[in-house]
């Protein structure tokens, strides 16, 4: 658990029971690793108003449903590489949820209770490949094309949230996740209709709009960004 700059360990699975215990590190000492290690990473697209409105797109009926490889996550701190230097890739700034327990045919008025918790992802996108597959799972799916973390919070409300993504500290995408056009207990109670989702499991919510190109060399203090906005009730994401 973290606390400021200090982290205490825990006894127990955050899937289940677990509690606090007196062995606590600095912050700085230690690598974050990825908050989850998902047998599913489930991403939303074309799911926020905002972007819609900026692509001239029909808002969709239901919600659109892909997989990514679990093999692209990777952490706070690491890098992106781009396996392709002449492909156009661009950020996609989201809000990520984790699945607490198993969730098969929720009922969206119960689905919250299987949320363990929020945290920042961003759905980093290879359009050369996809316009060559007409469909997103492989220029999605690079290693390393799903940064996600730093760390999972709980006390918040996720259809209130500022999405805010920065490249070298500039604003690049802002929005709030009251712009979704499918909450999170509706993507809930839609995914576990067809596909019995697990502990761990992960699900990116779509982005919203300003989505732009990146390109080798740049970088950010995503840890800072993130948890000073969590704090205040918004997740930012400073990545690239």
């Amino acid at each position: 658990m973290v606390h400021g700059e200090e982290v205490t360990e825990v006894e127990g699975s955050v899937y289940g029971e677990f509690k606090s215990t007196t062995k606590q590190h600095a912050l700085s000492a230690l690598k974050i690793l990825p908050p989850s290690n998902p047998s599913k990473l489930i991403a939303i697209g074309l799911n926020y108003h905002d972007h819609a409105r900026e692509q001239k797109l029909a808002v969709p009926e239901v919600p659109q449903s892909f997989l990514k490889a679990p093999s692209a996550v990777i952490g706070h701190g690491d890098s992106i590489v781009l396996p392709f230097l002449d492909h156009n890739v661009e950020h996609e700034a989201e809000l990520a949820f984790i699945i607490k327990r198993v969730a098969k045919n929720v009922a969206p008025e119960d689905a919250l209770q299987y949320v363990l918790g929020y945290t920042c992802a961003n759905d980093v996108s290879d359009r050369t490949i996809m316009v060559v597959d007409r469909m997103p799972p492989r220029g999605k799916s690079c290693d390393t094309f799903n940064p996600l973390g730093p760390f999972v919070v709980t006390d918040i409300d996720p259809h209130s949230l500022t999405i805010e993504c920065l490249v070298n500290g500039q604003i690049r995408q802002s929005s709030n996740t009251s712009e979704l056009i499918f909450n999170i207990p509706t993507v809930i109670g839609f995914l576990s209709k067809t596909m019995t989702l697990l502990p761990g499991d992960v699900i990116i919510t779509g982005t919203p709009a300003g989505v732009r190109p990146i390109r080798p060399g740049y970088g950010g203090d995503t840890y800072r960004g993130y948890w000073h906005a969590a704090q205040s009730r918004s997740s930012r994401m400073n990545q690239a």
